[in-house]
């Protein structure tokens, strides 16, 4: 289930708390409302264990991307020129 925690309109983080956003880019596959669920779990747990912060601080954005866009508005922006932030690089 997605977080109810309402969307606060320019209201900045606490200084000093820790306040992670990951956003997932991703095709061609379709995610049922299940697989999106587990996923934003399984993401927030992890991202709550490394930084040891609470979900509640925690924003995860997932995007379909289509195919024909994906190089042009992923793969070169993202992944290629700026591949000195990747963690996991891909083998494509």
């Amino acid at each position: 289930m997605y977080s109810t925690y309402p969307v606060k309109d320019e209201h900045p983080p606490d200084k000093g708390v820790i306040v992670p956003h990951v956003s997932i880019k991703h095709f061609p596959a379709s995610l049922e409302e299940k697989q999106r669920e587990d996923l934003v779990a399984a993401v927030t747990k992890a991202v709550t264990d490394a930084f040891g912060c609470a979900d509640g601080v925690v924003s995860i954005a997932i995007e379909p991307v289509p195919e024909a866009l994906w190089n042009d508005t992923v793969y070169v922006p993202e992944i290629v020129n700026r591949r000195d932030l990747l963690s996991k690089i891909p083998n494509y």
